[in-house]
């Protein structure tokens, strides 16, 4: 139907089996995929090798937007900050050949400047102002992520919970695109 596809995967497993499910991924012809950073230099590059030859852009999930500082150092025993923490995911998949992260919107600045503009910002935790929080931590408004360099938002229940989702998908559509 013409559209672009996101396939958010989140894989996270060994080299050799990252490579191999990204294989098969690269013969469904979606736009966009993931891993987690977490996985580390060796996982990202081998996924990065399982899709050669397509055009699927690859990026790696730093911290999910749903996670607080509080709960990455008790429950991931991660001493960092989570800016930190996130900084570092980014630089090791910008280093594995990745295409960009997936990260909140209060790092996409520092990520734009450590690496680069054209490295992809993909920023879930997107809802209007009046929208509830859910299980998300780290939000930001449409406007909010456009001014604080993220390159794509990721939104769901504010549109797929509302009760005219048309109408909410225009009204984010507009206030990303800056017509709000």
């Amino acid at each position: 139907m013409g559209h672009d596809i996101f396939l958010d995967l989140k894989l996270h497993d060994i080299p050799n089996t990252v490579e191999s499910a990204m294989r098969g991924l690269a013969k469904l012809g979606v736009d966009l995929t993931n891993v987690h950073a977490a996985g580390g230099v060796e996982m990202m590059e081998a996924a990065k090798r399982g899709l050669s030859g397509s055009e699927t852009k690859l990026i790696a999930v730093t911290q999910l937007t749903s996670t607080s500082e509080e709960q990455m150092h008790s429950d991931q025993l991660i001493a960092a900050s989570l800016h930190d923490s996130v900084l570092h995911y980014a630089k090791k998949a910008k280093q594995a050949g990745l295409d960009g992260v997936v990260c909140s919107v209060l790092e996409a600045a520092a990520i734009s400047e450590a690496c680069g503009e054209s490295f992809m910002r993909v920023t879930p935790g997107i809802r209007p102002a009046d929208a509830a929080a859910d299980d998300q931590k780290r939000i930001a408004t449409p406007q909010e992520a456009r001014l604080k360099g993220s390159t794509h938002i990721v939104v769901g229940r504010a549109i797929t919970k509302s009760e005219n989702p048309a109408a909410s998908y225009g009204q984010i559509k507009n206030e990303w695109s800056g017509l709000l």
